[in-house]
């Protein structure tokens, strides 16, 4: 199931959420869908300028703000931040604490005390057109299969990506 002994590939669109575990609704195509009970924090993001080469600023208790650049790998200057990495940081951040929480529940805590997260977001033209993602994650330092499995069970980013999620848009 897993790579190497101390770290961890996980194919995140073959993995599934146990029963008890999903939350769902389902999308006007019949789809099922995560869906939330409700909020606990909202994030807010804006984005302008020329698409990848522009600006994205956070409007939450800690403002941010990058400078987006296409890679260079795309024909892009390179030199600033990119929708995937901004993925690929946040997925790592997410799943390490759902891994934390999920060990702790598990009375398992100290088996993900030296866990180390890396993701790897490929963009790339997707078979049903387009562009589209994948994503490798890397769990290093923590040897239960247990506590990944649950941690990725748990993990929204995991979710989203496994059972799709619901997408409002309007116009502003």
């Amino acid at each position: 199931m897993f790579a190497t002994r101390s770290r961890y590939l996980l194919n995140v669109s073959r993995r599934t959420v146990t029963p008890q575990a999903r939350l769902y609704a389902t999308d006007t195509a019949g789809r099922l869908t995560v869906t939330l009970k409700n909020t606990k924090f909202t994030a807010t993001a804006r984005a302008a300028g020329s698409g990848r080469n522009g600006e994205v600023h956070s409007a939450d208790e800690t403002p941010l703000t990058l400078t987006l650049a296409r890679p260079t790998a795309l024909g892009g200057p390179g030199g600033g931040t990119n929708p995937e990495q901004l993925f690929a940081m946040g997925y790592a951040s997410c799943f390490l604490g759902a891994l934390q929480l999920m060990a702790g529940r598990l009375g398992k805590s100290d088996a993900v005390k030296d866990a180390v997260i890396h993701t790897s977001v490929h963009l790339g033209e997707a078979e049903i057109g387009g562009f589209g993602i994948a994503v490798d994650i890397k769990v290093e330092g923590v040897e239960d299969e247990e506590v990944i499995k649950a941690g990725h069970e748990a993990c929204p980013y995991s979710r989203a990506l496994v059972h799709g999620i619901k997408v409002n848009i309007s116009k502003a």
